[in-house]
């Protein structure tokens, strides 16, 4: 069967990949710790109540009917508060755009943005811009970072490939590995970005910023959060930011996501999902639109949420510790932000010995664009029950050291 070009070469996920494998030894009766996916168990982590009763009232109201194309306006002013809130960023409704996650979003911005052969940068290891970028058949341009600052791209990497460039994909706090860029490091990137811009012809096509903020809600420790805009205003038309209740709220399947932006942006990318239809269902959107500006539960969930994902993350991160100290080949780094523990196992295919040896499911960097053999990896906590981690340390610490006398 002779079908398109992006569906004869779109290379499947490697995640999905690796989750399918584990999926199915636990169907085949295997015990497995699954910490590959950056989803949360609804058990261990549901959706704040007052949400929960705010969607199941709206359906009960009868919201079924189609929402509007760029988000209904109660929503979008609860979210322009929510920023004003939370970031002192002030964003008009205009400027606002609602849709079913963000996946949707991020692909109405790379369409409006990139046209063919038009070169989109994006730090490895990432999440997905690979895949959208051979959506749009942009030229692909992947800068590698490294551990030294713990994987969040400087502007010394970035510097040698920002001409003639129209996109530039950041994301902080970073997916795979929960760490954040520091006020410095991202004025510094910001700075580059408008020098090249104020280099470009009149007419000519800018470099535009994609600024993924997902986890922006689930920091932790002393860490903070910065943002272009913030750092310098003069970002404004150049930034698009993404956002969603999918992280901060472990709503990772009641779909309600937004960007936020120059209006021209937005306006173009409302036009290309109103085609698409990814649309937030109606009723999400009043529950979500009613929810928002209720600080006191806001901030009620979100501090316990972040103290139940911290718990679980400096768990895991004082286990590595502790098998670094005994002599073991890994490493880790301190939890930031974010869902994620980024570790390191210097052995060969470390996930699948873990995994066939300790029944213990990890993401190899590999997936996310790093360098084939790299010996870093992504531990999600958004499904690990907290009582359970000295098993599991030690079942991986026995892998390892089994693993190192038959090397030897």
């Amino acid at each position: 069967m002779q079908l398109s070009q992006l569906a004869e070469n779109l290379p499947g996920s490697g995640i999905l990949a690796i989750s399918a494998k584990i999926k199915q030894m636990i169907a085949d009766g295997n015990k497995v710790d699954n910490f590959t996916v950056g989803d949360f168990d609804p058990q261990l982590f549901p959706i704040p109540a007052v949400l929960e009763e705010g969607i199941v009232q709206a359906y009960r109201e009868h919201f079924t009917n189609y929402p509007a194309a760029e988000g209904n306006a109660d929503l979008r002013k609860a979210i322009a508060q929510f920023i004003r809130q939370h970031q002192s960023l002030d964003y008009t409704t205009d400027e606002i755009l609602v849709g079913s996650g963000g996946r949707p979003l991020i692909y109405a911005l790379y369409r409006a943005i990139v046209d063919k052969g038009e070169k989109v940068i994006y730090p490895v290891p990432g999440w997905n811009n690979q895949y959208y970028a051979q959506f749009v058949e942009a030229e692909h341009c992947p800068v590698e970072t490294s551990a030294d600052n713990y994987f969040m791209p400087t502007a010394n990497d970035l510097r040698p490939h920002l001409k003639g460039a129209t996109l530039l994909a950041l994301c902080s706090p970073q997916n795979p590995t929960g760490t954040c860029f520091t006020r410095e490091g991202l004025l510094d990137i910001c700075e580059l970005v408008l020098e090249e811009n104020n280099r470009r012809a009149p007419g000519e096509k800018k470099l535009y910023v994609f600024f993924d903020q997902m986890y922006s809600l689930l920091l932790h420790g002393n860490t903070l959060h910065h943002d272009p805009v913030s750092l310098l205003p003069a970002m404004r038309p150049y930034t698009i930011y993404l956002d969603a209740i999918s992280k901060g709220f472990a709503a990772t399947g009641v779909r309600v996501g937004w960007a936020f932006g120059p209006a021209p942006v937005l306006s173009k990318m409302k036009a290309i999902l109103s085609h698409v239809g990814a649309w937030a269902p109606m009723a999400e959107q009043k529950a979500v639109a009613s929810f928002l500006p209720q600080t006191t539960a806001v901030d009620e969930y979100l501090n316990n949420f972040r103290q139940e994902i911290n718990l679980r993350l400096k768990a895991l991160y004082k286990g590595f510790k502790s098998m670094k100290e005994s002599g073991l080949p890994v490493d880790a780094i301190e939890p930031q932000a974010a869902i994620y523990l980024t570790v390191k196992i210097d052995l060969p295919d470390a996930h699948s010995l873990l995994l066939n040896k300790a029944g213990i499911g990890i993401l190899p960097f590999a997936v996310f664009g790093a360098p084939a053999g790299s010996p870093w990896y992504r531990i999600s906590v958004g499904t690990f029950d907290i009582s359970r981690t000295d098993e599991v340390i030690t079942r991986l610490e026995n892998a390892l050291v089994e693993e190192m006398a038959l090397a030897h």
